[in-house]
């Protein structure tokens, strides 16, 4: 029998800490292993454990230790530790504005994942929402991590720095069999572990390449205005959640706001702006991946960079396609440096991708391949 997901709770409410024990009850591969009150506690708890927990559900917001001091112990921790795949950390938040903002800062600092506190509908509708989404969440990190354990992988909690110098691809799958236009923009698709790789990786692309950039970033309403906020301040082009009726302009990254489709449309005077919409979610999302890039694929034909990023589930994959018939160049990140492999590795199980590639590569690899085609063109 497959060893149980070890898990750790930690709120300050002993009613939602009873409600996710309560969530996660029946599931014969997970087992809840300790309640505690706040960060202080979890680390007591943790540093006492004969076998530290595999997953720590974090609160944001706490007396004595709040959840983001906590998340920067638990890695301090995992440093010097020498498990084999560390202790995770997905943070449980408020729907207040500090309560988003700092579960930003923690998913730049590393934690893998969020959920949202349930607050609509009564106690068994909630408890099966909080149920299907925390289940699977804490199943796939975990599931990921003890593989690459298992398979003598190196497991890279955070991604890798970014190089200096151009860097080989990792994986070169299938190159271009036409000259595509000159890049006119980057698409790009996330989900699990996105905040923290578009933290690690945005601020040196938008240096290397002028060119707008369209993000679909799997994330509920209203933590997408916080995620623009954040990397605002980290990136040379402004970075904005977009709203309907935008118009584009070089040096910007638009972020589709959550609980809204972002497409790209051409006006009748010929230019680009931003359509949103609540049409049905697509892959269960809503903004979805395949939405945008079907979108993009009829604005900018090939002429564009598109990647595909750490993810759960397969989101980007059909949409990527007529963007790769057209002539885009897709780079897909590596397993490795993913925290879940699922879009990208669907990516690749479709065979529709130039190059695999370490999050750390991925900035010059675009610049190389905006360039090649400014040459080419």
């Amino acid at each position: 029998m497959a060893e149980k997901i070890k898990v750790l709770v930690v709120d300050d409410s002993l009613i939602f800490r009873r409600f996710v024990e309560e969530a996660l009850q029946g599931e014969d591969d997970i087992e809840v292993v300790g309640s505690v009150m706040n960060g202080a506690k979890a680390l007591d708890f943790i540093k006492a454990a004969a076998v530290p927990p595999d997953v720590v559900t974090m609160d944001v917001e706490m007396p004595v230790m709040n959840g983001l001091d906590a998340l920067k112990a638990i890695q301090e921790f995992n440093a010097i530790s020498g498990s084999p795949h560390g202790i995770g950390v997905i943070m449980v938040s408020s729907h207040t504005k500090y309560g988003m903002d700092t579960t930003i800062q923690a998913l730049e600092a590393g934690a893998f994942d969020f959920i949202e506190k349930p607050n609509e509908g009564g106690h068994e509708a909630n408890r099966d929402r909080l149920k299907k989404s925390l289940t699977a969440k804490i199943r796939q990190y975990t599931l990921k991590r003890r593989a690459l354990s298992r398979q003598g992988g190196t497991v890279r909690p955070a991604p890798a720095p970014l190089p200096s110098k151009p860097a080989t691809p990792v994986v070169s799958i299938n190159r271009p069999t036409s000259v595509a236009g000159t890049a006119r923009a980057v698409l790009i698709g996330v989900s699990t572990g996105g905040p923290k790789a578009l933290a690690t990786m945005l601020p040196e692309l938008s240096a290397a390449v002028d060119l707008p950039m369209f993000i679909v970033q799997h994330m509920p309403p209203l933590f997408t205005a916080s995620l623009a906020a954040s990397l605002n301040a980290k990136c040379r082009h402004t970075v904005v959640e977009a709203t309907d009726g935008m118009e584009i302009s070089d040096n910007h990254i638009y972020i589709a706001p959550g609980g809204m489709h972002m497409v790209l449309r051409k006006t009748d005077a010929g230019r680009i702006n931003i359509g949103l919409n609540a049409q049905p979610p697509e892959n269960g999302c809503r903004p979805s991946v395949d939405v945008l890039f079907r979108s993009a694929a009829s604005v900018f034909h090939g002429d564009s960079v598109t990647l595909i990023l750490t993810g759960m589930g397969s989101d980007g994959a059909k949409g990527a396609g007529p963007l790769k018939r057209a002539g885009t160049h897709l780079i897909v990140q590596d397993e490795a440096t993913s925290v879940v492999w699922g879009m990208p590795g669907s990516a690749v199980a479709a065979g529709i991708v130039d190059e695999v590639l370490p999050l750390g590569d991925i900035p010059l690899a675009v610049k190389r391949e905006v360039d090649r085609r400014r040459k080419a063109s």
